[in-house]
């Protein structure tokens, strides 16, 4: 499962209003969304070259880690708006223990780096059997509760009339 919580996001937010910081980037925006056995994030990264992508795991924490650069860069270069962020982005996801942290899948198209996350053999569920004793032995489901030697073997007669 993916925690939702992030208690750092709103500080961040609030510091990026407050401080009017062009040049320090937005957190990559996500989605993230469970599809059958796996989760699916989404995360923008437009313009980022993919060999600058770094995507680590450790214990239940994911990190997203990438750069952009301007491409009007150099001395010749007069910068007449800079609005697009550039620089390093970053975002770390908490993970839950249900998720199988060892297969997690990642592609980068069209400036979205998807990211699948499949949940964990451990947290799928699964049929218990149920062990009984003289399994061997076949259960009568028949009106005629009376075995071979004609003793009664339904429920109710076994504890009625005493007491």
């Amino acid at each position: 499962m993916l925690m939702r919580t992030d208690p750092f996001r709103e500080l961040d937010r609030l510091a990026q209003q407050a401080l009017g910081t062009t040049a320090r980037p937005a957190a990559m925006p996500i989605d993230a969304f469970r599809r059958g056995d796996e989760f699916i994030v989404e995360l923008d990264l437009p313009g980022v070259d993919p060999a600058s992508i770094d995507l680590t795991v450790e214990r239940n924490v994911l990190s997203v880690h990438a750069q952009r650069g301007r491409t009007a860069d150099g001395s010749d270069v007069e910068l007449l708006v800079g609005e697009r962020p550039h620089g390093t982005f970053s975002r770390q996801l908490f993970l839950g223990d249900t998720l199988d942290t060892a297969n997690i899948g990642a592609d980068y198209t069209d400036g979205v780096l998807t990211l699948k996350l499949p949940v964990a053999e451990r947290a799928k569920p699964r049929q218990i059997p149920i062990n009984h004793p003289g399994q061997g032995r076949a259960i009568d489901t028949t009106a005629d509760s009376t075995d071979a030697d004609g003793q009664d073997r339904t429920l109710a007669s076994a504890g009625a009339g005493t007491g």
